[in-house]
């Protein structure tokens, strides 16, 4: 919302939902037409060889930097152990079914996030004064936003393991599925965007829990909840990174003992990247752009349009090529602008309205009051 505006980002949001629902049904329905049951399989039979290995590549990133990405704290210690304790035992699951009771815990997690920053906006955003176009409908820099966005949707990448999780795994009961899950995560992003940029508008960061102060107690029990999050997410998205490990390099299904190993290198490695990067935003911003954006927009309506019938604008092939061109568009654009403008990393540091006397979130100082100290201070922002 801080990239794009308020109006515009929630209409981009919707959008980028739709599209994801679209093409999350595109990838199976093309997986029918070509008789395969991977994302890999599925590239490989349209696109041979450089298809796959690209896909391959893509596949593999964007599950492992989402590791290095989110895991962020300035406690070392505790990222280890949380690694060795959670993450690694949940990773080395060989069914991705079992991990389903861990995935209703971090929806959970979630809820409980979401309510987090609710409550904060009507709390603690009086207490920020708007910063300068805050209500605009739209903001120049709206494409990073889709990328970020995209970050936040795409599920491809294991969509036909769940796929082939469900009891019947048809095409009607995926649509079902696709709609509530992708359906229900807009809302949650929706709500969760909107609370969060009402509170903080152009000071927002890009982990917005670096907006809350240190002393807000309730932000805090909101990034316990985050981390476990987490905790309990990542290890969906390392099935997805070893199974990519499996199909390029060994060729087949890893042994026990292979499956370990590459386990531990794949939890060595995120972690390790972990530890010594913690700017969260442009994490999410570079990995929405080369990795999120071809898997949800380009490949899966690239592979449909192959296999399909008919030219490309005409009749059920016109919104798979739409989504096409907007997906090239929007990796060009979105990687040049990422390097040209990218944003603000202020992990650790207090905000300014955290420092200006009498206006902590437990403050009784009147909004106005507040406006006229903080308009004093400006210069004292990190931005």
């Amino acid at each position: 919302m801080s990239q794009a505006g308020l109006p515009l980002g929630l209409f981009l949001l919707t959008l980028v939902a739709f599209i994801t629902d679209y093409s999350i049904i595109l990838l199976v329905r093309g997986g029918n037409l070509s008789d395969t049951n991977s994302y890999q399989s599925l590239v490989q039979s349209t696109f041979g060889l450089i298809g796959y290995l690209i896909l391959s590549a893509l596949q593999f990133m964007y599950p492992f930097i989402v590791g290095p990405g989110d895991i962020l704290t300035e406690r070392h210690f505790v990222i280890l152990v949380s690694t060795v304790l959670f993450t690694l035992p949940l990773s080395l699951y060989r069914d991705i079914g079992k991990l389903g009771k861990v995935s209703l815990l971090s929806m959970l997690f979630t809820v409980a996030i979401l309510i987090t920053v609710i409550v904060r906006a009507a709390t603690l955003g009086p207490q920020i004064p708007p910063s300068e176009g805050a209500w605009v409908f739209a903001q120049w820099n709206a494409i990073q936003a889709i990328a970020v966005m995209s970050f936040a949707f795409i599920c491809h990448h294991n969509s036909f393991m769940i796929y082939g999780s469900l009891q019947e795994p048809t095409l009607s009961n995926w649509s079902l599925v696709t709609h509530m899950s992708v359906g229900s995560a807009a809302l949650v992003s929706a709500v969760f965007a909107a609370a969060g940029y009402a509170t903080f508008t152009g000071y927002t960061q890009g982990d917005i829990f670096e907006n809350y102060c240190r002393n807000d107690n309730l932000a805090t029990f909101g990034r316990l909840c985050y981390g476990v999050s987490i905790i309990t997410t990542f290890p969906l998205e390392c099935f997805v990174t070893r199974e990519v490990i499996s199909n390029v390099i060994f060729k087949g299904e890893l042994s026990n003992t292979a499956h370990v190993i590459v386990t531990l290198v794949i939890i060595s490695a995120t972690t390790a990247i972990s530890l010594s990067y913690d700017c969260l935003g442009n994490v999410l911003e570079l990995n929405g752009v080369l990795s999120a954006t071809p898997l949800i927009f380009i490949f899966p309506a690239a592979c449909f349009l192959k296999l399909s019938d008919g030219r490309w604008l005409r009749g059920g092939n016109l919104i798979p090529s739409i989504i096409l061109v907007a997906g090239v568009c929007v990796m060009i654009i979105g990687f040049v602008m990422m390097v040209l403008f990218p944003q603000d990393c202020s992990h650790g540091a207090e905000m300014f309205y955290c420092t200006v006397p009498n206006t902590s979130v437990l403050s009784t100082t009147p909004p106005s009051s507040v406006l006229r100290i903080t308009n004093a201070t400006q210069n004292v922002s990190i931005f």
